[in-house]
């Protein structure tokens, strides 16, 4: 089933405005940037789809018809399923056939995991998605942010809910910007496999993969 399953649709999660563009909440913004950029993919406001859309050709082993579509909701984090279902209804797309990536604090900087469906794990934005398509039944891929300090800190951060408001919607450190490129590379390989090779088998390859840094 996960083999044949086809995207069609490509989403980043983010922010819109200047004072997020680099922050951490925004990295599926960032991949879908770089997809666009090796895809040579224009990207420009959709008042119809509430974001920054566009679509282009790949070759057909990539992309049914060839055709692949990328969208960044500006609707704001809270809100980014009215952006998809917009979307997804105007191109006919079943929610299976949409990759939604976004930022994981679960998950350290340089490691990503791919799912076919799930929960919104507190995630806002895919609160809002799930709500939207009336279903968690979808492809997501999911990039490491970490939750920054030590680990003492961190626990004490998640059972208080501390900090983490200002650790997602800050800037990366400059040793995480050195590695960042790399980390927006390896979530542009699993991208292609998964449109190659499909989900499970992208699965069994890159989800033991990272960078370390």
């Amino acid at each position: 089933m996960l083999e044949n399953q086809s995207i069609s649709l490509i989403v980043g999660l983010g922010n819109p405005g200047t004072e997020y563009e680099r922050t951490r909440h925004n990295i599926g913004f960032m991949a879908v940037d770089a997809l666009a950029k090796d895809w040579s993919i224009s990207l420009g406001k959709e008042k119809r789809f509430y974001g920054i859309f566009g679509e282009g050709r790949l070759s057909s082993s990539l992309a049914h018809n060839g055709k692949i579509r990328l969208l960044k909701p500006t609707t704001y984090m809270n809100l980014s399923g009215q952006a998809v279902r917009a979307c997804a209804d105007w191109f006919k797309c079943s929610p299976e056939n949409i990759l939604v990536i976004y930022d994981d604090m679960d998950l350290p900087l340089g490691k990503l995991r791919l799912r076919p469906s799930g929960s919104a794990g507190g995630h806002n934005g895919m609160k809002s998605i799930i709500s939207h398509l009336g279903t968690q039944n979808f492809p997501r891929l999911r990039l490491g942010i970490g939750r920054g300090g030590n680990k003492e800190n961190q626990a004490i951060a998640t059972k208080a809910n501390q900090n983490v408001t200002n650790h997602v919607l800050g800037g990366f450190t400059a040793t995480e910007n050195k590695v960042l490129p790399e980390v927006l590379d390896l979530g542009n390989s699993t991208v292609t496999s998964i449109l190659r090779d499909g989900l499970e088998k992208t699965m069994s390859l890159y989800n033991s993969r990272g960078i370390d840094f």
